[in-house]
């Protein structure tokens, strides 16, 4: 859902804003050899710390929400940058000002400190201009971060800082290859830069789904997808099933849309597949988190048999088998064992359609 990754984003620049204003409160009073007036113990800074980090975590997830749904989304990414940075600082100096016209008002001792926090001590204090330069970097740095996880994604980002697969490790993976059904001839009718528009409308729709299902993208392969988990997770809620036919529904939904500006609403056809592979980090001047294993190569033969099958989802028999140890919200179709094209052995192959609900009595 749209309201729970916006929550994470919430959750992840209000945690980030606290670090950071902990950071500058530490080093601000760190060398004094008092503490400030307001101040009666440590538990004040804190208090100034965590007061402010959330402050400005919300105006930063604010400014992400108004560029993300804006048209500020269409400029170049450095305009986005801009105005997130004008944003944090117009929301930061208004509410400073607010704070001091209410602290004319104030009555209890506890409001009157923190708000002289904010404004004697912060806003009117020599330090300001490097408060301004300070905030500023840190608005910049964590843009760079959030940038940096779109392009190659939060749980990637995170495992190539902390150098979990700088040495090759064995996992345990299921993968989902999701690919448009008569994409050459949609190419040929539309051209390269409807074409090109057609799969971003397409792939923007998959990214609330991708969420919902504890998934990462692989890849992006033109008109083609590549999903990921860890063999137990994609397994869990018929994760793996759930992607491909939530994704369908968002298409068809948005029908209208897709008919009047392509004259049609693009189909796509899947193939899940699981096994052992080896992950491993891979690159110099460009890293990306890259798996190794014949479970791939058996994903794209399997999800090339769904037109000379007529079905719209296969699945091979690794992991339809572990799909019946759950009840399961999808009808399987033993296809029979089938040898794929470059294979030498055969594997067992089904089709996947969801379950009709029987009406009401």
């Amino acid at each position: 859902m749209k309201a729970r990754r916006q929550t994470r984003k919430l959750l992840f620049a209000i945690v980030a804003w606290c670090a950071a204003m902990g950071a500058f409160v530490f080093f601000r009073y760190s060398q004094a050899p008092e503490l400030p007036q307001w101040a009666i113990g440590k538990s004040d800074l804190a208090t100034l710390a965590i007061f402010m980090g959330f402050v400005f975590g919300c105006l930063h997830w604010m400014s992400n929400l108004i560029a993300d749904f804006s048209a500020i989304s269409r400029l170049p990414y450095i305009f986005s940058v801009i105005f997130k940075g004008l944003f944090l600082l117009l929301g930061a100096m208004t509410l400073a000002y607010v704070t001091q016209f209410l602290n004319m008002w104030a009555i209890e001792n506890h409001l009157v400190t923190l708000r002289q926090m904010l404004t004697a001590h912060i806003l009117y204090s020599p330090s300001f201009q490097a408060l301004v330069i300070y905030l500023v970097a840190v608005r910049v740095g964590l843009a760079f971060v959030e940038q940096m996880a779109l392009l190659v994604g939060p749980r990637v980002l995170l495992n190539i800082g902390l150098g979990k697969y700088h040495q090759p490790r064995y996992e345990h993976r299921l993968f989902l290859f999701v690919d448009m059904v008569s994409s050459t001839s949609h190419a040929e009718t539309l051209g390269d830069y409807r074409f090109s528009r057609l799969i971003q409308d397409s792939f923007s729709m998959l990214a609330d789904t991708v969420t919902n299902n504890d998934a990462e993208i692989y890849r992006y392969m033109g008109d083609a997808v590549l999903i990921h988990w860890p063999l137990e997770e994609g397994i869990k809620e018929d994760r793996c099933m759930n992607i491909y036919y939530e994704f369908s529904q968002q298409l068809n939904w948005h029908r209208p849309y897709f008919e009047e500006h392509y004259g049609f609403v693009p189909k796509f056809k899947a193939a899940a597949h699981c096994g052992q592979v080896v992950a491993a980090v891979v690159g110099v001047q460009k890293q990306e988190i890259s798996f190794f294993s014949d479970v791939l190569n058996t994903l794209a033969r399997l999800q090339d048999q769904c037109n000379p099958l007529g079905q719209r989802m296969l699945i091979s028999g690794e992991v339809a088998h572990r799909l019946a140890r759950h009840d399961s919200q999808f009808d399987l179709a033993d296809l029979g064992a089938m040898k794929l094209k470059g294979k030498q052995h055969e594997i067992e192959v089904y089709g996947v359609t969801p379950k009709k609900v029987p009406p009401p009595a």
